[in-house]
């Protein structure tokens, strides 16, 4: 979407930009018919837009400092947008990250600043999918925003953490818009068949199940609701079957709506949360939400393979030696993605995640090989004792290359006393293994090496010599 108005000064086109922002034509999606008018009119985000919360506030004040809408596809940014504009007695601009260049952004930032130093009347400059703007761009709207010679509104559906430069981050005030809920989304479905800027005369009634049905079917967005009920009814009149005539009910709904775009962008916060609540449902031995997030991801398109690959990352980070298999099972499950491809695979990894969320879980191989990274780090890194190096040449053992060594096998026990660590870390211990699981036998056996060790070195150390 481009400028609703290229030119500030001409208020012929500009004139009380607000009420254009809210009107639309009859041929209009029935989305962007059904657009809410006044803040009374959004529905689900009660704890920014009730009487008295903080953003409407602002709104009723016509004082707003610029903004940032967070929130999920489909949840109200664009308009709460064009309802601040209906309410502002500013001029209002509406752009797309998507469209528009920093330099048209430029020109009409430069126009507002002219227009509230002679006039003394701001400029609102909407700008959808703000997080499409590079670091570059974004720092170019900087100057305005801080002078205060526009007021900007971004939305975006990415974490501003992760998109938004911190300097302008701290020029704005951000809002959090929460997802629609089905009770919510049932709310404007009704009202679209209410309305007379909905559904067309003559549409069918809906049963309250269909439009639960819908409702679900739309996941929190709004305008994927408002479009699957335009869609239903316009292939309910194509299908001229008598049969379809009366109310629509939820199996109806079932029937003409076979498949949907589940919400997930691969590149985006929502393919991390999910993987996050995978992991998590996988250390905190939850299957059933394990398998869950699991489907929700591939469902969506996921690459199995990336799925895989943090299985074998989990199976030894947190599972580890307190069940040996765990890794040969993520193994498996990845090896045979590449024999089956998808759907087939999907069950392996189902299979793969339910084991791994059953094991006995541990973290100490990860916290030891963290412990001995972070030794290494610090730079002081003492050389390999001798007696650990290998002596091929005459010379090297001269220099006393493999002195000292002591060769396990020749000793009836199967272990020595000899300290392996460089003298300087002598008696650091990195893995210090739980009590569950597998885990629990190998922290024993480890235990008796260790005191076995300590009592014939002390039996071994020269008379005189202190520990």
């Amino acid at each position: 979407m481009g400028a609703m108005n290229g030119n500030l000064f001409d208020d012929g086109q500009n004139a009380r930009a607000g009420d254009a922002a809210v009107k639309t034509a009859a041929g209009s999606p029935l989305p962007e018919r059904m657009r809410p008018r006044t803040l009374d009119e959004i529905v689900g985000q009660d704890e920014l837009l009730g009487p008295g919360r903080p953003l409407r506030r602002l709104v009723e004040s016509d004082a707003l400092p610029s903004l940032l809408l967070w929130g999920p596809p489909g949840c109200g940014k664009t308009s709460l947008a064009r309802v601040i504009a209906a309410r502002s007695q500013a001029h209002f601009l509406e752009y797309s990250a998507v469209q528009v260049g920093s330099r048209e952004l430029k020109a009409v930032m430069a126009e507002a600043e002219k227009m509230r130093r002679s006039l003394g009347r701001r400029t609102i400059i909407f700008l959808d999918e703000i997080h499409r703007f590079n670091k570059a761009q974004q720092d170019a709207l900087l100057p305005w925003v801080e002078r205060g010679d526009a007021v900007l509104i971004g939305a975006t559906t990415e974490n501003p953490s992760f998109e938004i430069n911190a300097a302008l981050l701290s020029r704005t005030r951000l809002f959090v818009l929460a997802p629609l809920e089905p009770s919510h989304l049932v709310t404007i479905l009704r009202r679209a068949l209410d309305d007379p800027r909905g559904l067309p005369e003559g549409a069918p009634p809906f049963a309250d199940d269909a439009l639960d049905a819908l409702a679900g079917l739309g996941d929190g967005d709004a305008r994927t609701a408002l479009s699957l009920l335009e869609m239903t009814v316009a292939a309910l009149g194509e299908s001229g079957d008598d049969a379809v005539a009366g109310t629509v009910d939820a199996a109806r709904i079932a029937s003409l709506v076979r498949d949907r775009a589940l919400r997930y962008d691969k590149a985006g916060e929502e393919h991390f949360n999910l993987i996050s609540a995978l992991h998590k449902s996988l250390r905190n031995s939850d299957a059933d939400a394990a398998v869950y997030y699991l489907a929700r991801m591939l469902e969506a398109g996921e690459d199995p393979l990336y799925v895989a690959r943090r299985m074998v990352r989990f199976a030894s980070e947190d599972v580890g030696l307190a069940d040996p298999l765990a890794l040969p099972q993520a193994l498996a499950a990845r090896d045979a993605i590449h024999f089956l491809g998808m759907p087939e695979g999907a069950l392996a990894l189902a299979q793969a995640a339910v084991y791994l969320a059953l094991a006995p879980k541990s973290n100490a191989l990860y916290k030891g090989y963290g412990a001995a990274a972070d030794e290494v780090r610090r730079g002081v890194n003492p050389p390999v004792p001798e007696r650990l190096r290998n002596a091929p040449t005459a010379l090297m053992k001269k220099l006393g290359y493999g002195k000292g060594y002591a060769y396990a096998h020749d000793d009836p026990a199967g272990i020595t006393a000899m300290d392996c660590l460089p003298d300087r870390l002598a008696g650091r211990r990195f893995y210090e293994p739980t009590a569950r699981g597998h885990e629990a036998p190998l922290g024993e056996r480890l235990r008796k090496i260790r005191e076995w060790r300590l009592r014939h070195a002390e039996r071994d150390r020269p008379e005189g010599e202190s520990s």
